[in-house]
């Protein structure tokens, strides 16, 4: 089933080969307003994909900060001889 699924797809894209076209970009017009469009997409995904990452480093760095202060406060206590076990 698989095999005839991609059989019809590649048949479909030589016997129709406007649909496999390239964009305004690939043919070099760069005053269209697709080109235009599809430059603003590409910054707008870009600006999220920096924001999940800067979101995923700010993260790290506060467990870390929060790891060192709980180390800090544990270092501080000590055991009294005689205590609970």
């Amino acid at each position: 089933m698989r095999t005839l699924l991609t059989c019809a797809a590649t048949a479909l894209l030589v016997l129709v080969p406007r649909a496999a076209d390239a964009c305004a970009v690939c043919y070099g017009s760069a005053d269209s307003s697709m080109t235009a469009g599809l430059n603003s997409a590409i910054l707008v995904l870009l600006g999220i994909v920096a924001t999940v990452q800067v979101g995923f480093v700010a993260l790290f760095v506060r467990f870390r900060r929060r790891s060192k202060k709980l180390q800090a406060e544990k270092d501080r206590f000590q055991l009294i001889d005689g205590g609970v076990t």
